[in-house]
């Protein structure tokens, strides 16, 4: 296939001189008394007068602070239109991560690792620099191995395996045939294979000699009984061809579609198809398990791009009704092409108009429950062309070809293990359904992957790998957040009961009572392991209008009492900055440090590490 180079074009902005001025003084000093909220609606009067990339990265990090990523991401994307520091790039990058832009996020990355290349975190993003991009990360949905009976020299691809493990496919091997003037191969020919199910062997491949002219032959498609085939050829097969004006004595071949069927063991009575035309090609057919629908390749008038994928309704006799184009949803301004449609009705296809890994990539649509089109991963696709994919739905066994080892090679497409996760989202004290909750699934590094809603019935399901552990995080109006784990095993369906305990469940003695907040040594922004916690004590307020808190900040004894004053202050300040953030009016909460002067375990200098804990935490008190 043809191999497709990309131009990549980089931008970079100048550094402006900006900093602490006079203006910002009032902003300044809230930002660094951490009051961020404040300091945001500061900065924000400060950036309707002009563009001050000093104020953009100052609201970047006021947000950052509370963990609001959404105004951060705002803020910092307007803050590195100009020369930033290394650390502006990292916390970005962190905010877009939270907003599920991985790649984004990894470009930011790469500009921070430039920056910092030392930096420990830059080191570890560049030992996986390819791990944030959601397309690189998706479930992988087949693995793949390399066919032995690919030629050496010569391309072989389009490979469809009949019911009867008869395997076809295109290739062009045959030496004692001329060579095709465009890439010096051999003309392209068909070949069949007999399959082996208990050992996974293929027999040596035969070219079809009652099908193969002197012309372009390949690839095919089967009827479920074996007995009709849909081929391509060039249309020299059947005596035409598409004149040039210019010189009426050149002629060029287009692709056209033909009908075999089978009888007594052999191919024959071929026929082209009534729709070819001498203005377009139609080639790489693909048959519904029917045999009502054939999908095929064309340029023909009315497609949207180079190539598209086209419809017709097979009536029988050779008699056909009229094409249909599947659209803009599947086929783009760039080439669609060699699809294939399963017995459960997923129509795959090739295209390098949607976004893929480089060149052509292959894609599915469920075109059955009118499903969107995905890209199916690594490793089935690649930074080079992959394509002509097909699947015996009977075998649960798949082949596609791709020219990642400079040549178009044939592989196995083996379906890779599955779990299906049936979530079921209720009230933990009632059992009744709760629809419309938001449930996130995670991965082993708590990255979100993907964010549904329940049903009418509180359920709602997600397609894993086998051996992998996944988390899902479940909310509602009303209830605690909670996080589920969804455990490793071997395939199969796994019920995930996510049962969600009211909002007012939180307020206990006098107090609301969270898991322990942690922060990050000697600092005092919001973590998102803090935001997590911290949007249950949110919710509740919101439940609860007339309540009042009164966040008190605790250390252990280790440090001087100046310092643990302070930092338990700070982050005492923290938290009530990020419940305001969150829609609190500011005169429903309030935040004080304690240090190490009201431990819960009086232990002295002698503690354990345990009761170092205990004494290390964040109470939230209802005063009113």
């Amino acid at each position: 296939m043809k191999k497709i180079c990309f131009t990549l074009s980089l931008l970079f902005a100048g550094l402006a001189v900006t900093a602490q001025s006079k203006e910002t003084e009032t902003a300044d000093k809230l930002f660094g008394r951490f009051e961020y909220i404040e300091a945001a609606q500061e900065y924000l009067k400060l950036a309707k007068k002009g563009k001050d990339p000093y104020v953009y990265k100052q609201l970047g990090d006021s947000y950052y602070n509370v963990f609001n990523s959404k105004e951060a991401v705002k803020w910092y994307a307007k803050a590195v239109e100009s020369k930033q520091d290394a650390e502006t790039y990292y916390r970005y990058a962190q905010m877009l991560k939270a907003e599920g832009q991985y790649e984004e996020a990894n470009k930011q990355m790469q500009q921070f690792a430039k920056l910092a290349p030392k930096d420990q975190r830059a080191v570890i993003f560049n030992q996986d620099p390819n791990y944030l991009p959601k397309l690189r990360n998706q479930t992988k949905l087949f693995d793949e191995r390399i066919l032995d009976i690919n030629d050496k020299q010569y391309a072989d691809f389009g490979a469809v395996l009949a019911n009867d493990n008869t395997l076809y496919f295109t290739s062009a091997r045959n030496t004692a045939r001329r060579t095709y003037g465009r890439n010096e191969e051999p003309y392209l020919d068909i070949y069949t294979a007999t399959y082996n199910e208990q050992t996974g062997r293929i027999s040596e491949p035969q070219a079809l000699s009652e099908i193969n002219t002197k012309w372009h032959d390949g690839p095919v498609a089967l009827s479920s009984d074996g007995k009709t085939m849909y081929f391509a050829s060039e249309s020299f097969a059947n005596g035409e061809f598409e004149k040039d004006n210019s010189n009426i004595k050149q002629r060029t071949g287009l692709i056209y579609l033909f009908v075999a069927t089978k009888a007594d063991g052999k191919w024959g009575n071929v026929k082209p198809v009534p729709f070819n035309g001498t203005s377009w090609s139609t080639g790489n057919p693909a048959l519904s398990k029917d045999g009502k629908t054939l999908y095929f390749t064309s340029n023909r008038k009315g497609s949207v791009g180079d190539t598209d994928i086209w419809k017709v309704e097979v009536k029988g006799g050779n008699k056909f009704g009229e094409p249909v184009n599947l659209g803009k949803e599947i086929n783009t301004e760039g080439k669609e092409t060699f699809p294939y449609i399963t017995d459960d009705g997923k129509l795959y296809f090739s295209s390098n108009g949607h976004k893929g890994f480089g060149g052509l990539d292959i894609f599915m649509v469920d075109i059955a429950n009118n499903g969107e089109v995905i890209n199916l991963g690594a490793p089935i696709n690649s930074p080079q062309d992959d394509f002509s994919f097909s699947f015996n739905y009977e075998k649960n066994i798949g082949f596609f070809s791709s020219n990642r080892k400079d040549k178009d090679n044939m592989y196995l497409a083996i379906p890779v293990c599955g779990v299906e996760a049936l979530v079921n989202v209720t009230d933990v004290n009632t059992g009744k359904v709760i629809p419309s909750a938001k449930v996130a699934i995670l991965d082993d590094k708590q990255n979100v992957i993907e964010t549904r809603t329940t049903d009418e019935n509180g359920k709602l399901v997600y397609n894993v790998d086998c051996d992998r552990a996944y988390s899902l995080k479940a909310s509602a109006d009303g209830y605690e957040t909670s996080l589920f784990t969804i455990n490793k095993t071997r395939g199969g369906k796994v019920d995930v009961m996510a049962k969600l305990k009211p909002i007012t469940n939180l307020i206990v003695d006098g107090k609301v009572q969270l898991n322990t907040i942690y922060f990050e040594y000697n600092k005092s922004n919001i973590t998102p392991e803090a935001a997590f916690e911290l949007d249950k004590l949110v919710e509740a307020m919101k439940q609860k209008p007339e309540i009042k808190i009164a966040v008190n900040a605790h250390t252990d004894s280790r440090g001087s009492d100046e310092y643990n004053l302070n930092l338990s202050d700070q982050r005492a300040r923290a938290v009530v900055q990020y419940a305001i953030s969150k829609g609190i009016a500011k005169e429903r909460i309030t935040g004080k440090g304690f240090g190490e002067t009201q431990p819960k375990v009086n232990c002295g200098d002698n503690c354990t590490e345990e009761q170092h804990a205990i004494n290390r935490r964040t109470e939230f008190l209802i005063v009113e």
